[in-house]
């Protein structure tokens, strides 16, 4: 995988998280009690041995820069690679102004620079601990250009609407690649990851430059489709799609599950992430904790359920907490109450207070937010 460069660019689904991502973008967003959804997708790679890792961080960029930095805890402060963020192109900036066609050729410069011969990309709004060397083997046996990676979805309620779905031959190659509508049960949802030979790569986005029929990857990877030799990878295990806030909620309280919970955060190696030095949280004799995933350096004074709590959280005497997300520095005073609602960082929840969301649409404190009894 030493050959192998990583490169993570951002969707355009900010819309979809209302106040959650108003100052930071989706792979910012913090989750499971201390990481934010970045981490899973560059611990992955530096697990299975990617040295450089690229980054297209979209305009939201001070929550990256701080977040990132160097690349210290993933081991990639390097001196000849490591970790590399690129801001976003200036709008004229050599004539191309939009799509992440524009902003991969304004970084032409890097890819004829680097080492590597092939890229691994992904989009980390999609969690997956996917073994890497087994779907790199696969591409390198087959001598594909690119190989795309799947999960079959058993969709009969029509949750993941709007999802990229691959349509292949018998042979595993790529024969379209279009949107779910519902209409089937199971589809192959194509999970936002795969490994392209580098100068593959750059003819096709030197193509859509020259021929203006594409400004997203996506898209011109598919006018491209007949022209080099596609094919695609299964992955069994578990996948967290985060599309939208429902889907960031479940993701959160998936991870109560055992199963999922060991799987996303132990197989395949460890989650690394920022650290910052907390103290272990404090029970007081009155808490009372069930089936919830709490961060060091909390104090919990009332009843907390079916919860995930951040670092640094406060939850007062009487106070009840059930299902619900309550991130980095927030406060939940005494005789308040959350019920199926995300509280942004630093939010504060006043004495008897209530919030009560449903699982469906829960109730969100927007970051710095003040809740009040009346």
């Amino acid at each position: 995988m030493e050959s192998c460069l990583g490169l993570i660019s951002m969707n355009n689904r900010d819309k979809n998280f209302g106040s959650l991502c108003k100052h930071r973008p989706v792979y910012m967003l913090p989750f499971g009690g201390r990481y934010r959804l970045i981490d899973f997708s560059i611990s992955n790679m530096v697990n299975h041995g990617i040295k450089t890792v690229a980054v297209y961080t979209g305009p939201k960029i001070r929550s990256t820069m701080d977040h990132l930095g160097n690349g210290k805890p993933w081991d990639l402060n390097r001196r000849f690679n490591g970790l590399f963020l690129f801001p976003p192109i200036q709008n004229g900036q050599r004539g191309i102004s939009r799509g992440d066609i524009a902003e991969f050729y304004s970084t032409e410069t890097f890819f004829d620079n680097t080492k590597e011969k092939y890229i691994f990309l992904m989009e980390p709004s999609f969690l997956a601990k996917v073994n890497l060397n087994q779907v790199f083997k696969h591409f390198i046996d087959t001598d594909a250009d690119m190989t795309l990676v799947y999960k079959k979805t058993y969709d009969p309620l029509g949750d993941f609407i709007y999802s990229d779905k691959l349509y292949i031959d018998k042979e595993g190659n790529l024969k379209n690649m279009g949107v779910n509508l519902g209409t089937e049960k199971e589809f192959k949802q194509f999970i936002g990851m795969g490994f392209i030979k580098k100068e593959i790569f750059m003819k096709i986005v030197k193509d859509a430059i020259e021929k203006g029929n594409a400004v997203e990857f996506r898209d011109a990877v598919l006018f491209n489709k007949n022209k080099y030799k596609i094919n695609t990878y299964e992955f069994t295990g578990h996948v967290e799609s985060i599309r939208d806030l429902k889907s960031f909620y479940e993701a959160n309280m998936n991870l109560l599950k055992g199963e999922i919970s060991r799987e996303i955060f132990f197989e395949g190696g460890p989650i690394f992430t920022k650290s910052k030095d907390e103290p272990s949280t404090i029970y007081k004799d009155d808490s009372n904790v069930q089936n919830s995933l709490i961060a060091n350096g909390c104090i919990i004074e009332g009843e907390v359920e079916n919860s995930i709590i951040f670092r640094g959280v406060k939850i007062g005497k009487n106070a009840i907490v059930k299902n619900s997300i309550v991130m980095q520095k927030s406060e939940v005073d005494k005789g308040a109450i959350v019920v199926n609602s995300i509280l942004d960082k630093y939010s504060l929840v006043e004495e008897n207070a209530r919030l009560v969301g449903s699982s469906a649409l829960p109730y969100v404190v927007e970051k710095y937010g003040k809740t009040r009894r009346d």
